[in-house]
């Protein structure tokens, strides 16, 4: 397998660096269980939202029959424009700076002979300036610190200034959590959080990247001669909340192991993704 064939995600990203093991199994051995119908829903709303978002931003009106079947995503859409005037009320060109703005867009990087990709919800680049913007469907974290070290974050305004003649200071990355209550509890204005960035973030997340990579293509060589990639044994903790828990585990099961008679526990069909 050529690494050079790999197109990398922040979402691979972040589980290559949360477990090694689990990243093998779901995009090298294309294994998955089934998602449960709560996730399914909140997936599906999250899709339907940022598609309203993008139809807002492409001037298309929404139908009466999406009105009527997208009454809560509607009503969505409307307090978060409401609450973030600045991104979206419309100005005459004339009088504007010059701008560019795309929902939806998609830039990619070469590095370490993998094609890093990202998809921004809303992109605005202007003369001085460049906003990276991005639309969450679940309550703002109250730390913030796991989210400015989430490889979207990072990963975002690295792509960004490595494609664009923006210094690292002149971009910034603006998360906007628009689904802060649960269904049927009293809606909370829409929040956000805003990521500067600078020259020295910009090397460090460079170095990050290039020292994750390099594992990333020694852990394919070993995958393609019979070795597993490792698992993160500092997060044995949550392993039972993993569904590849089972599989991980036996590895370190022997012929001399009682627990080796659960060897029909190999047998189990896996659905693919």
């Amino acid at each position: 397998m050529s690494p050079s064939l790999l197109r990398l995600s922040q979402g691979q990203l972040n589980l290559l660096a949360a477990c090694p093991r689990r990243f093998q199994h779901v995009h090298l051995d294309q294994l998955a269980s089934p998602v449960s119908s709560e996730q399914q829903e909140n997936m599906a709303w999250g899709n339907r939202f940022h598609l309203l978002m993008q139809q807002h931003e492409l001037g298309l009106p929404l139908t009466e029959l999406e009105l009527a079947s997208e009454a809560d995503l509607f009503d969505v859409v409307q307090s978060f424009i409401a609450a973030a005037p600045e991104l979206f009320a419309f100005r005459p060109a004339a009088f504007r700076p010059a701008a560019f703005r795309q929902s939806e867009h998609r830039r990619s990087l070469e590095l370490q002979g993998y094609l890093l990709t990202v998809v921004y919800d809303l992109v605005i680049l202007d003369a001085e300036h460049a906003q990276i913007l991005d639309w969450k469907t679940y309550a703002k974290p109250q730390n913030q610190h796991w989210l400015a070290q989430d490889w979207q974050t990072r990963l975002y305004r690295f792509v960004l200034a490595e494609t664009s003649r923006y210094l690292p200071e002149q971009l910034s990355m603006t998360y906007w959590f628009v689904r802060s209550s649960q269904p049927g509890a009293i809606a909370l204005q829409p929040q956000s959080l805003r990521f500067a960035y600078s020259a020295a973030e910009h090397e460090r997340t460079r170095q990050d990247l290039t020292q994750l990579l390099n594992q990333l293509t020694a852990w394919i060589d070993g995958y393609t001669t019979g070795t597993e990639f490792p698992r993160t044994e500092e997060l044995r903790g949550t392993c039972n909340l993993c569904q590849f828990e089972p599989r991980c585990q036996w590895d370190i099961y022997s012929s001399s192991n009682p627990l080796s008679a659960w060897s029909d526990m190999t047998d189990i069909a896996e659905v693919a993704i």
